[in-house]
């Protein structure tokens, strides 16, 4: 393919500088016939040849004979990709970038504008329509706001009020406005500091989130620890992500768990059994004798295996995330019902295994892992509490047909989804 397009590549090359094809021909030592059939494809070229030829247009061999950069390249078939251009013209993305390098770029540069623009829709949907504190903001503004108009209606429309609930009135215009004031700057405030690098936690959850990244989801203080609680409470008290009550709670329940994980299997025998027998996560949980959950959860804490997992409780609420490049897990709102964590949801002992892909920015393929477990002994009349895991491991994308998940159905572009709740701002607008 490549050497098929030097022609091509030759030809764009002459354009660009300006050259007739009968002067390349003469400065080259061939005739302008011979030109025209390698720029069209038709004749293989080589050797002595091509350095006349490079040496004549200013360039270098490799730049004829390689074509355009692989990234380039790359961006053009994902744009290919994401507009449905597939079979044998979406295979010609570095024909045409040989051909045309300048509107190539100008299409990869586009492809990649709008991916950045997707991921700011999706961070901003997502915030304006689940984040608390900026319904609790807005609600404070509104409030403020029609409680000053109320008074400035009475002031304005009653003639006959007394100078002493004149001056009420005055009073509490003068302390609204004030609340206003101080309500709409931190507003200003929150949304300067998103716009920064930095972190903003905007939950409890988010603080929790913050804190495990922040130790790349592993702590090598509870893997041998011989008091687990005590350094889970050294852990807990000395993280400056964890601000709230609320946070500190969900965190030491996600260390205890981390805890009882690392008693009943080891990180250095989980790493032993997959260097001898691989990752997957049934052969494992076989070998080692572990529950498939557990399993789930200490792959996850390998970081050569860049995996993500995802929890949720028996309510279907996310209680643990571990992101991944490639699948978004929403801060705020419902996940997409499709996802294979929630198909395996009231079937403790279930494991599931299938291949998805999340609709988007950069639509790679994981390899989706589930399972329902337990999480309390048995007691009488008494319905059992329990968890799905999903662990996802990254697969070259086009290695199998996979299922197309979204993120939240806000900012999900599949049409004609089944599991759809409201309407996408991606298709269909608001």
């Amino acid at each position: 393919m490549r050497e098929g397009l030097t022609g091509s590549r030759i030809r764009e090359r002459r354009v660009m500088a300006g050259v007739k094809q009968a002067e390349l021909a003469q400065q080259s030592g061939i005739s302008a016939s011979y030109l025209n059939l390698i720029e069209h494809n038709r004749r293989r070229i080589g050797g002595k040849l091509l350095l006349n030829i490079a040496h004549a247009l200013g360039v270098e061999p490799q730049a004829l004979t390689e074509g355009a950069e692989a990234a380039l390249i790359a961006a053009l078939r994902e744009a290919a990709e994401d507009a449905g251009l597939m079979g044998p013209e979406g295979d010609r993305a570095d024909e045409f970038a040989g051909r045309f390098p300048g509107w190539a770029k100008v299409l990869a540069t586009s492809q990649r504008r709008i991916d950045a623009l997707e991921q700011t829709v999706e961070a901003l949907s997502d915030r304006l329509a689940h984040d608390p504190q900026l319904a609790t903001s807005m609600h404070e503004l509104l409030s403020t706001a029609a409680a000053i108009r109320s008074t400035a209606s009475i002031l304005a429309e009653t003639d006959s009020l007394q100078p002493e609930w004149r001056d009420r009135f005055h009073a509490n215009i003068h302390e609204d406005s004030r609340r206003l004031s101080d309500s709409a700057q931190a507003l200003v405030t929150y949304f300067d500091n998103s716009a920064e690098t930095r972190e903003v936690a905007h939950s409890p959850q988010a603080e929790v989130e913050t804190f495990l990244a922040a130790h790349d989801y592993r702590f090598d203080a509870l893997e041998q620890a011989d008091t687990p609680q005590d350094a889970i409470a050294a852990l807990v008290g000395e993280a400056e992500a964890l601000k709230t009550k609320a946070a500190r709670h969900i965190a030491t329940g996600v260390l205890q768990q981390i805890a009882r994980d690392a008693a009943a299997l080891p990180l250095n025998r989980l790493e032993g059994a997959v260097a001898e027998r691989g990752h997957d996560p049934a052969r494992l949980a076989q070998a080692l004798e572990q529950p498939m959950g557990r399993v789930l959860r200490r792959l996850a804490s390998l970081p050569d295996l860049g995996a993500g997992l995802v929890v949720c409780d028996r309510a279907g609420s996310v209680t643990f995330a571990k992101s991944v490049e490639g699948f978004t897990v929403p801060r705020f709102g419902a996940c997409c019902p499709l996802w294979p964590l929630f198909a395996v949801q009231g079937q403790p002992g279930l494991v599931t295994k299938s291949r998805v892909m999340q609709m988007g920015r950069g639509q790679a393929q994981f390899e989706a892992i589930a399972t329902c477990e337990v999480q309390a002994a048995a007691a009488y009349n008494t319905p059992p509490l329990s968890q799905s895991v999903m662990l996802l491991l990254p697969v070259p994308s086009g290695a199998a047909p996979a299922q197309p998940v979204g993120a939240t159905c806000r900012i999900c572009p599949v049409e004609g989804c089944r599991a759809r709740r409201e309407p996408s701002i991606l298709r269909d607008g608001i």
